[in-house]
């Protein structure tokens, strides 16, 4: 889920810089951001994190790995195909 997981990961970055940090300072906010991407966010963020769950969760069975060490791995592969594009564009 790591390569489909970009969308949704990006969708949340996005609206990361786009709102709280920029409120914080910490980043500068897009001036042409001014649709609104809740109505977008939402579905695909919520259908993202139902997929990879139901799918790690079949695969799990197979796997000899502990809970503890499992689930953050899944995690961490998750978001390194963002993190790679973030870095390197």
């Amino acid at each position: 889920m790591g390569v489909p997981g970009v969308v949704p990961v990006w969708l949340l970055w996005y609206i990361a810089v786009n709102g709280p940090l920029a409120d914080l300072g910490w980043t500068v906010r897009e001036p042409t951001e001014n649709d609104g991407m809740v109505p977008i966010l939402v579905p695909i963020v919520a259908a993202s994190g139902v997929l990879w769950w139901l799918a790690n969760r079949f695969l799990r069975r197979w796997n000899t790995a502990a809970a503890r060490v499992y689930w953050p791995v899944c995690a961490l592969v998750t978001l390194v195909p963002t993190a790679t594009l973030i870095i390197f564009s």
